[in-house]
């Protein structure tokens, strides 16, 4: 079998979208072990480049937070970088970048991920300063590090999510898709008054409880030799202790959201609709058709309301959908925003007329070919770097306890059938619809005018 990264670069040089070969010829190459204290590493070796990464998948995010304590899983990927005792302040950057590495991280509902990249004889260091900040971050946090953090934070809030074009609505959709107290209601960004009410023993809790390495991954990949990093990795995490994984309760997937219209207002100069159901979990039967589903209808030129909404009826400037997957309960969307002279109701209509007609007749074997195709060829090409399919193994251990899960999840899409994807679209009903609008404000002009005369009345 070729390597995946020379299979890739075979595949992309293939022109237009070429089916690809059967799922179960691909694979990660990999091995697989634990630690005693319950860590999982995973190695991925590739000497195609003088080049190693490692990938520390944490299994908490915004779903694990606390009533009254959110945007405590993405305060943490900041405080992460902060220092300890052994490397303080920024030496965590400092020494990395200085021998030409680098790292970023992301949190998300799920989980919070930190990577590190850098040259082969970096793999050592780069493991250390990891293995240090799991052992000793909670001994060197302080007031000052919070203090600092927070505000970054509640400016990063400010800048993606209050200031930023519609930025709100995604703050408000989790309340209104889903009930108070799920773990999804709440946005990963959190809010200003949680992130206020944050004291150093909450930090300190929040991070012995998550930040141990029973509820830790890691992948190492790259140019190494497995025998002679693995005494090193147990030397660096081993004698790291476990900690005690509070119990999750069940979670329940909700069928209709909480609010069936939700109406914004933003300094916007074209109104936007959103409209969102409720789907299945990531990598859960039926996650894959509800990919077809955003595929048919919105992507590339030849899609349904593409067609529709922007070339035939010219209702829209543009239109997309997503399947949004999410460990315990996902959504589905559509997000349009209208031409000058149209409304968010007429594209509403148009896309109900859309959905509803799939729902009856299902998609042709032509659009289904072409969708599996591309989504094929997308995914491998998205594999290419060692960056991604670092990250993918550790997304496949965390949401199925099966790492070697490539082949099993291209094959959703792979034997995915007309009828399952009109199964899909038969659920995606006008009663199980959340739709989500933001209209621009009135201009302060208009206001100041009708404010005047209602004082003059």
């Amino acid at each position: 079998m070729l390597p995946l990264s020379l299979f890739v670069g075979s595949l992309l040089a293939q022109d237009p979208a070429p089916a690809p070969p059967a799922s179960d010829e691909l694979s990660i190459p990999h091995e697989e072990y634990q630690l005693d204290n319950g860590m999982n590493v995973i190695l991925l070796e590739d000497h195609s480049l003088p080049q190693v990464t490692i990938n520390i998948w944490y299994g908490v995010g915004s779903k694990d937070e606390l009533v009254g304590r959110t945007g405590f899983a993405h305060l943490f990927e900041h405080l992460m970088f902060m220092g300890t005792t052994r490397l303080p302040d920024s030496g965590f950057d400092d020494l990395m970048e200085a021998e030409g590495g680098w790292n970023n991280a992301w949190t998300s509902e799920d989980a919070t991920d930190y990577y590190s990249v850098g040259p082969s004889q970096l793999l050592t260091t780069l493991l250390w300063m990891d293995a240090d900040r799991m052992e000793g971050l909670d001994g060197a946090m302080t007031q000052e590090k919070l203090d600092l953090q927070r505000e970054v934070v509640r400016n990063e809030r400010r800048q993606s999510s209050e200031d930023a074009p519609y930025g709100m609505l995604w703050v408000e959709l989790g309340s209104a898709m889903y009930p108070e107290g799920h773990p999804y209601a709440h946005s990963v960004i959190g809010t200003h008054e949680d992130l206020m009410a944050a004291e150093v023993s909450d930090v300190v809790d929040f991070f012995q409880t998550w930040y141990v390495p029973n509820n830790a991954s890691l992948v190492v990949a790259g140019d190494f030799d497995s025998a002679e990093i693995k005494p090193f990795i147990e030397t660096a995490f081993g004698s790291i202790p476990a900690g005690e994984l509070p119990e999750r309760p069940a979670v329940q997937t909700p069928d209709k959201p909480v609010k069936p219209l939700l109406e914004l207002t933003d300094q916007v100069q074209i109104p936007m609709t959103v409209m969102v159901w409720h789907s299945p979990a990531a990598l859960k039967e039926g996650d894959a058709d509800y990919d077809l589903v955003a595929a048919v209808l919105s992507s590339g030129r030849s899609s349904r309301l593409y067609q529709r909404l922007v070339h035939e009826d010219q209702l829209a400037i543009e239109v997309n959908a997503y399947q949004f997957s999410q460990m315990h309960s996902s959504i589905f969307m559509v997000q349009a925003l209208p031409t000058e002279g149209h409304t968010v109701e007429e594209i509403e209509a148009v896309v109900a007329e859309e959905i509803a007609k799939l729902a009856a007749e299902g998609p042709t074997q032509a659009e289904l070919q072409r969708v599996v195709n591309q989504y094929q060829v997308d995914a491998i090409g998205g594999l290419e770097s060692l960056d991604s399919r670092a990250s993918a193994l550790n997304r496949y251990h965390y949401l199925t306890g099966e790492t070697d899960y490539l082949a099993k999840d291209l094959a959703r899409y792979t034997n995915a059938t007309a009828a399952d994807v009109q199964a899909a679209a038969q659920a995606l009903t006008p009663e199980r619809v959340c739709i989500a609008r933001v209209r621009p404000e009135p201009p302060p002009a208009e206001a100041g005018e009708e404010s005047t005369t209602e004082g003059a009345e």
